[in-house]
């Protein structure tokens, strides 16, 4: 089963490509890795999730917003290779959450991606992680997530 059909079957369908929102590109491709740029909960209307988890945001909604970063990253990675087939490994995920200083539960939302990733490519979406708080994301997001993935080189 492609990945692409395992969206579908898990009801989920990509948003448009978010357009970057200053002076950068969504992905660079360099030899066999696909380094992503930070994405957000953006919705297919283009809304963002805005808010402080823990403080208005629950870490049930703060997933849900991670899994939806993720949907944006998956969007950004069919873009950019063509399809999601040649995604060989999801190497990394840097995760953000824009916090309260008394939260602590940063990997809790995180995992809304994750979870993402392993349910669409398998063992092969397993990757390291980091999922760090901040007092602050651009627009008062609620979540970025960054990522780094293998490809399959000489295909398109």
């Amino acid at each position: 089963m492609t990945p692409e059909e395992k969206l579908a079957e898990l009801g989920l369908t990509l948003p448009p490509v978010p357009a970057p929102i200053a002076n950068f590109v969504t992905h660079v491709e360099e030899g066999s890795l696909l380094f992503l740029s930070g994405q957000g909960p953006r919705n297919h209307d283009g809304q963002m999730a805005t808010g402080k988890v823990g403080a208005g945001v629950s870490v049930e909604e703060a997933y849900e917003h991670a899994q939806l970063t993720g949907l944006n990253l998956l969007a950004v990675m069919k873009h950019a290779l063509g399809e999601l087939g040649r995604v060989e490994r999801v190497v990394k995920l840097l995760g953000m959450v824009n916090a309260d200083p008394l939260f602590s539960d940063h990997p809790k939302v995180i995992n809304g991606c994750s979870d993402l990733m392993v349910a669409v490519f398998g063992e092969n979406g397993r990757h390291a992680r980091s999922a760090v708080g901040f007092g602050s994301l651009p627009g008062q997001i609620t979540v970025e997530i960054e990522a780094i993935v293998k490809v399959e080189q000489g295909r398109r």
